[in-house]
């Protein structure tokens, strides 16, 4: 469910909360596929990597809805 979450005596949304959480998966899922060389692969890798980015935010915002 999407609501403020207290952090410190301040009111942050709960999407910064998953915002946190997709950026640590991503940095560990970034490194686990450039090690494989994927990237180099692909025309733009920088599309790529924000293309998984968003992946891995949706999944996290989506799953937690249900």
């Amino acid at each position: 469910m999407l609501r403020e979450i207290a952090l410190f005596g301040v009111l942050a949304p709960s999407l910064l909360l998953y915002f946190l959480a997709s950026t640590l998966l991503f940095v560990v899922l970034d490194r686990i596929i450039g090690s494989f060389g994927v990237y180099r692969l692909l025309w733009h890798p920088p599309f790529a990597r924000f293309g998984l980015f968003l992946c891995v935010f949706s999944v996290l915002v989506l799953s937690a809805r249900l």
